[in-house]
């Protein structure tokens, strides 16, 4: 172990070894676990006259103080390092949208128990269910299950090929999304490519499969107390392991619909937010805004659509009512909205498009103020031009008096 100092030179951090004969200095990255950008947690280690730490000697050294947790690196060299705590200092913008913790399906379950997986991908705005019934039809490989007469909105099928002994289902939602139970990767983007010819308004394929919920599931063993109810525990589904689960499962893939659609719009909307970063910039520094009245029309009509799907075309402020006489299964959908955040997401989001439409507002107001001082002044000028037009005509007919 060796006793290192870090000073501060500049923009550049050093780390200054001691105990040897020649003191040597070695530039370094600092890092905050807990801070996105190094500017202001620099300027509170330039601040904050630390003592020495102790490091290890390998590439890589940690050191823990506090709440902070520096990473040194000798793996940069001394011209490169102000570029590198410079590249981390961005002006003031929106708060990005931190992608959630979703859980790995390399992470190990209970060895006791088979335990499988539930993935959930939002693709498009709408499906075209019966047109999709006929294509699973004419393909061969999956058959429909039956499901109540008033589930009109989801189609559910399963493979009519087993490959273990847990069959392999999937569950369509008309508003364009599906839920896999126990379909392997390499089938779930087959299905996916050949969801492409029934879908409206495809999403883009790099959001659909970054925006994915998973979820694990497993069967539950009857107790010595008899029970044996499908539950949502630690955020792992427990299917009761007699008689069938169809319903069960389909209230869950409800919830995890929901959420991926969800997340689907927070990606639109992230995306929107992005478009008119550079408006707030320059009206906080009072620079003219190059924006047209029918540009700020259309951005007006592209929140105001998102806000129509989120608040009206959606369950997300409103529990479906084909929950409303099944207490059990409402539960379970409820339960899975919770865990995946659905309720809190959702108002977050309407406060984002709430302030995305005052700032439309506002811009429309200042647009529509700047148009009608010019119509004031194309008005004056021409009043003045009549004005000037009577001043001559009033001069002409002077000097006709004054010539007879």
């Amino acid at each position: 172990m060796s006793r290192w100092r870090l000073k501060s030179f500049s923009m550049q951090y050093l780390v200054k070894l001691k105990g040897t004969r020649n003191s040597c200095y070695h530039p370094v990255s600092v890092e905050c676990a807990q801070y996105s950008h190094f500017s202001g947690q620099c300027k509170n280690l330039a601040q904050k006259n630390w003592s020495s730490f102790i490091v290890g000697l390998s590439g890589f050294h940690g050191y823990q103080f506090g709440s902070s947790h520096l990473l040194f690196s000798r793996g940069m060299s001394l011209s490169n390092v102000q570029d590198h705590v410079q590249s981390k200092v961005s002006p003031l913008q929106a708060k990005k949208r931190v992608t959630r913790k979703k859980i790995s399906l390399t992470a190990e379950a209970d060895s006791t128990q088979d335990w499988w997986s539930v993935v959930a991908y939002s693709t498009a705005e709408e499906y075209d269910l019966s047109d999709l019934i006929d294509g699973l039809k004419r393909q061969g490989l999956y058959q429909q299950s039956a499901m109540p007469e008033d589930m009109n909105d989801v189609l559910h099928v399963c493979a009519k090929y087993q490959v273990d002994k847990e069959p392999r289902e999937a569950y369509f939602f008309s508003e364009g999304s599906v839920v896999f139970w126990n379909v392997p990767e390499i089938e779930q983007q087959a299905v996916l490519k050949f969801l492409k010819a029934y879908e409206t308004n495809s999403y883009e394929e790099s959001i659909v499969s970054e925006e994915k919920e998973v979820m694990e599931y497993l069967y539950t063993e009857k107790s010595t107390r008899g029970s044996n109810k499908t539950r949502l525990i630690n955020g792992q589904i427990m299917l009761n392991s007699e008689g069938s689960t169809d319903l069960e499962k389909y209230a869950f893939s409800n919830g995890l619909a929901l959420s991926v659609k969800l997340a689907i719009w927070e990606a639109s909307l992230e995306k929107y937010v992005d478009s008119i970063d550079w408006i707030t910039e320059e009206m906080k520094i009072g620079k003219k805004i190059s924006i047209t009245r029918d540009q700020v029309f259309q951005k007006s009509g592209e929140i105001f659509a998102l806000r129509h799907l989120i608040n009206l075309c959606s369950d997300l402020l409103d529990t479906p009512d084909f929950y409303w006489d099944k207490q059990n299964l409402e539960a379970l959908y409820h339960k899975t909205c919770n865990h995946l955040s659905v309720t809190k997401r959702t108002k977050v989001l309407n406060e984002k498009i709430n302030h995305c439409c005052e700032l439309m507002e506002l811009l429309s107001g200042h647009l529509n103020d700047r148009h009608h001082v010019r119509l004031e002044l194309m008005i004056i000028a021409l009043i003045m031009v009549e004005v000037g037009f009577e001043v001559l005509h009033f001069a002409r007919n002077l000097l006709e008096t004054g010539g007879s």
